[in-house]
């Protein structure tokens, strides 16, 4: 989702983000703006969400290289501060704290789960970018001014593996459909894709929001899942904030991805004949 090389800052000293442009009372969150803005030759908005089939300027690259990975075990939840427009594309700065410790310009930080890169920082924001294709991959074009999210550093060789590998490349998103409590805790069932679907198995991993969690059951009659949220984990990430009907970023587990694809590659079937 995001260029998430390593470049080496300027300078150590924080560098102050210039004042970005907000959206109008009738245009306050990624969305409205996105949609209804209107339409040219040489807009960005040529690629609007409104198209009934819409055809991306670029081709996404056939088997990217990782460059970032996280965990999915979310350092700490900020707050969108402002969402502006520049030149062609949009800019994101979000209030933080956790996240900012040691960052550098160029460095990669999941926003509820989609990798994305600073490019302006301070002491206590830092501002990302968001490409058309972001805003109709993810949730992100439902975030106003006001809004948490989810934030997490990519891993270093050091850090622990505390939850499942996660890319930061979101699949595709769900819908909530229910939020029920038992308890303490909270359970939450999400409608998505059959092509999401498939890849999501009880006890199995799946990215929620840039959340490691684990599903509890799959109703493939429903095009459903479900998992639980345990009372210390509601404190800590966006999701029980959310309401039914609202939409999740979900990046299901890539072995899964891996192990189909060398099943239907014919993989196995060349072990067996050798």
């Amino acid at each position: 989702m995001a260029l998430a090389r390593s470049l080496t800052p300027l300078a150590r000293t924080p560098k102050l983000l210039p004042s970005l442009p907000l959206f109008t009372p009738r245009a306050t969150s990624l969305k409205s703006r996105f949609v209804h803005a209107p339409i040219s030759k040489s807009s960005f908005f040529s690629l609007s969400l409104s198209a009934q089939n819409p055809k991306p300027s670029f081709r996404p690259r056939r088997n990217p290289r990782i460059r970032c990975l996280f965990t999915g075990i979310v350092e700490e939840m900020g707050q969108v501060k402002e969402l502006g427009q520049v030149d062609d594309g949009f800019v994101m700065k979000i209030g933080a704290k956790t996240v900012l410790d040691g960052v550098g310009l160029g460095d990669s930080i999941a926003v509820n789960g989609t990798c994305l890169t600073v490019t302006e920082f301070d002491a206590a924001e830092f501002t990302v970018g968001l490409s058309p294709e972001t805003l109709r991959k993810t949730s992100l074009i439902e975030l106003e001014a006001g809004s948490m999210v989810n934030l997490e550093r990519a891993v270093q060789p050091t850090s622990r593996m505390g939850g499942h590998f996660v890319q930061g490349h979101v699949d595709g998103t769900g819908e909530i459909v229910s939020m029920e409590p038992e308890g303490d805790s909270l359970w939450v069932k999400v409608r998505t894709k059959k092509e999401l679907l498939r890849y999501v198995v009880p006890k199995g991993f799946i990215a929620i929001d840039g959340t490691s969690l684990t599903v509890v059951d799959v109703f493939d009659e429903e095009d459903c899942f479900n998992f639980m949220l345990v009372a210390y984990t509601q404190q800590k990430v966006v999701i029980p904030m959310k309401r039914v009907g609202q939409k999740v970023n979900l990046e299901v587990d890539i072995l899964g991805k891996y192990v189909e694809r060398l099943l239907s590659s014919g993989f196995v079937d060349s072990i067996k004949t050798s």
